[in-house]
C-alpha cells in the first residue's frame, strides 16, 4: 500500500494524539500538526486513508475518528505509530476502547420544554465515547442542549450533555429535572430544601425555580459536556 509522506505524518500524529489525550484530534489539530493550512486538504487525505481502511470516521459524532489497528498491522504500518493496538469493545480494532451512548433527544437549558418519552431502543443517534474516561458506561445517556441558562457552567446551546441514570442528586449537582405537573424537563443545578426543590440556572438572566419536591424527579446527573467545534 503506497501512502504519501503527508498521509503517513497524519497517521503518526493521530496515533500520538490519541496516546496522549485518550480522544481523537480535530481536523484543525491535524492540519496544524502536519503543516496543512487548508482543512479541505486534510479532509481529502482523511478520505483517502478511510478508503484504504486505515482509519474509521463517523461524521455524526464530534471527533469521530479512529485508527484501524488490524488493517494498519496488515499493511505493515502499525510499528511506526505511537501506542499499542487496544481491544475494542466490539473487537473491530479501533484505536481505543469505545462504547456507545444513546442520544435521547433534547433538554432545555432555559424554560422547561416538553420531551417525548424515549429509551435506548428508540434512540436514532448514538455517540461513541472512550470508555477509559467513564465508569459504569451502561448507565449513561446523552441529550442535546437547547438554550443558554447554563452558560456560566460552561454548557452552551447545541452542546451534548452526558448523564448518568440516577434518581438522587446532591445539592448543587447539575441534573436533568423532570417537572411532573408540567410534563416537561429542564437542565439545572438541583437543591433539595425541605419539602421544596430549587432549580438554579447558571445565567443571571434566568430566575430560579421553586417547586414542591413531590413534583420534581431527577432523571440523571450530568457527568460531562461535549461540544462540536468544527
Amino acid at each position: 500500500m503506497k501512502l504519501s509522506d503527508r498521509q503517513k505524518s497524519m497517521l503518526a500524529f493521530i496515533a500520538e494524539f490519541v496516546e496522549e489525550n485518550n480522544y481523537p484530534p480535530s481536523i484543525r489539530d491535524i492540519g496544524t500538526a502536519c503543516a496543512i493550512s487548508s482543512t479541505s486538504v486534510v479532509k481529502y487525505n482523511l478520505t483517502k486513508l478511510e478508503k484504504d481502511k486505515l482509519i474509521r470516521r463517523d461524521k455524526e459524532v464530534s471527533r469521530g475518528l479512529s485508527l484501524d489497528w488490524d488493517r494498519l498491522q496488515e499493511a505493515g504500518l502499525a510499528g511506526d505509530l505511537a501506542g499499542a493496538p487496544p481491544t475494542h469493545q466490539g473487537g473491530d480494532g479501533s484505536a481505543f476502547n469505545f462504547f456507545q451512548v444513546p442520544v435521547l433527544g433534547y433538554i432545555a437549558a432555559g424554560e422547561p420544554i416538553q420531551v417525548e418519552t424515549t429509551d435506548h431502543y428508540t434512540a436514532d443517534e448514538w455517540l461513541e465515547l472512550n470508555e477509559t474516561l467513564y465508569r459504569n458506561p451502561a448507565e449513561l445517556y446523552a441529550l442535546r442542549v437547547q438554550g443558554d441558562s447554563m452558560i456560566d457552567a460552561s454548557v452552551l446551546d447545541g452542546d451534548i450533555v452526558i448523564l448518568r441514570h440516577q434518581e438522587r442528586a446532591e445539592n448543587g449537582e447539575m441534573v436533568a429535572a423532570w417537572i411532573d405537573t408540567q410534563n416537561e424537563t429542564t437542565l439545572k443545578h438541583f437543591f433539595l430544601e425541605g419539602d421544596q426543590v430549587r432549580l438554579r440556572p447558571a445565567n443571571p438572566s434566568y430566575p430560579e425555580m421553586f417547586l414542591p419536591a413531590a413534583d420534581v424527579s431527577v432523571k440523571g446527573k450530568v457527568v460531562s459536556v461535549i461540544r462540536q467545534l468544527e
